[in-house]
């Protein structure tokens, strides 16, 4: 279940599924990339992608796995959706973070995480290849080394290990994710569409 809350400041997606680790059927992905290219049409200055319970997501639901949902082409769809935003997006990791999942989250632009998060994509132990722009987003926040470390080594990353990596940006307790969503948006909030678009293009 995807929930989207709509602001002229800021739309946020919230993965619902807690009791299934918040897993993703082809449904819930259909909603998600509808929900974010929406956001581009409506020129949103800020996304927020952040999950229910104590899980972001473990990846893909098994069943859906298992009926082909794991090398779907909606998974990369959305991740250019997000990287193609002149919004700041911003994932706010609820909890652990793992298998396609990972796809959304590196494609924003900025990822908070509560200290209890574990990261983890073992495509190589289930047999399957990584999103294709996934390998290229990790080498560039971690290097040619630790991006083999995840993807090849299927490493299993606690909180302050992705942040000494440069997987995250900050780690903050869940009381304060809120509050720390909001200062890093206020800025992009009042800046225009082609202020923002300059900006992230000066970064790439």
């Amino acid at each position: 279940m995807i929930e989207v809350e709509k602001s002229d400041a800021r739309w946020t997606i919230r993965l619902n599924r807690p009791e299934k680790a918040n897993s993703l059927t082809r449904a819930m992905l259909e909603d998600l990339v509808a929900a974010v290219e929406a956001a581009g049409a409506a020129e949103v200055p800020v996304l927020v992608l952040t999950g229910a319970g104590k899980v972001f997501s473990a990846g893909a639901d098994l069943e859906a796995a298992r009926a082909g949902l794991a090398t779907d082409p909606l998974w990369e769809r959305l991740s250019a959706a997000l990287a193609g935003l002149d919004a700041l997006t911003i994932c706010a990791l609820n909890g652990t973070l793992a298998g396609g999942a990972f796809g959304m989250a590196l494609a924003c632009d900025l990822r908070l995480t509560v200290p209890e998060a574990t990261f983890f994509y073992p495509v190589m132990k289930l047999g399957f290849l990584p999103q294709p722009s996934d390998p290229g987003r990790l080498v560039a926040l971690l290097g040619p080394a630790r991006a083999k470390l995840v993807l090849m080594g299927a490493a299993r990353l606690t909180a302050e290990e992705a942040l000494n990596f440069g997987l995250v940006e900050r780690i903050v307790r869940p009381e304060g994710i809120e509050a720390a969503v909001d200062a890093l948006a206020e800025a992009a909030q009042g800046a225009s569409s082609a202020q923002r678009a300059a900006i992230k293009a000066m970064c790439r």
